[in-house]
């Protein structure tokens, strides 16, 4: 049997601004839109599924508890606004850490999918009939590598990584200015409605 689908997106860059290595909710700034976009997404039928590199916890910048802190308090803003989303997956390893628990080659950093494998296992999703939003190359050949749809928005690094994207010949599904109008896009797809763009 198929599993859910779902809309794994990117943090930093695609849902708030990127700030560098933010280790408390107020030092993030979620965009304005972002709320409706996973509202759309949600409606659309999708699990809304967050996958994230957190290397500032192998860097020693903030604790992986810090970092559920602030994803406790991202999800509040969008539980509040009935739009919530379902699920943080988040790699925290650094080669080269201080540390020794998180100074490893992982199978979780994108582009490797470890993320969203168990988000797949734990959630019972179908990554090949899924989506992937992000504004960064790693998040581009993260869809690829799983078999998901990859969305290129262009907030955050997106315009640097469309150039280095096009140089190395990866053509991403649709490039978005913003989350939200990748969120139209895919509701428009799934309708079967033809892209306007």
């Amino acid at each position: 049997m198929m599993g859910h689908r779902a809309v794994f997106l990117d943090r930093d860059g695609t849902i708030n601004e990127d700030c560098g290595y933010p280790g408390r909710f107020d030092q993030i700034r979620i965009y304005p839109y972002s709320l409706e976009a996973v509202r759309m997404i949600r409606e659309a039928g999708f699990k809304a599924v967050v996958v994230t590199n957190q290397s500032g916890v192998g860097r020693g910048f903030f604790t992986e508890d810090d970092l559920h802190r602030l994803h406790e308090r991202m999800a509040d803003v969008f539980e509040a606004e009935n739009t919530p989303l379902d699920a943080f997956y988040y790699c925290p390893h650094f080669e080269g850490s201080s540390l020794a628990e998180y100074n490893k080659a992982c199978s979780c950093r994108k582009p490797a999918t470890g993320m969203i494998r168990r988000a797949a296992e734990d959630l019972g999703l179908d990554p090949e009939a899924s989506y992937m939003i992000g504004d960064k190359v790693e998040d581009i050949l993260l869809g690829v590598h799983a078999g998901a749809l990859p969305i290129l928005v262009l907030t955050g690094y997106g315009r640097e990584s469309l150039a280095t994207l096009k140089e190395r010949g990866i053509r991403p599904a649709f490039v978005a200015e913003t989350l939200l109008e990748a969120a139209r896009w895919i509701v428009r797809r799934e309708k079967g409605e033809p892209d306007s763009r």
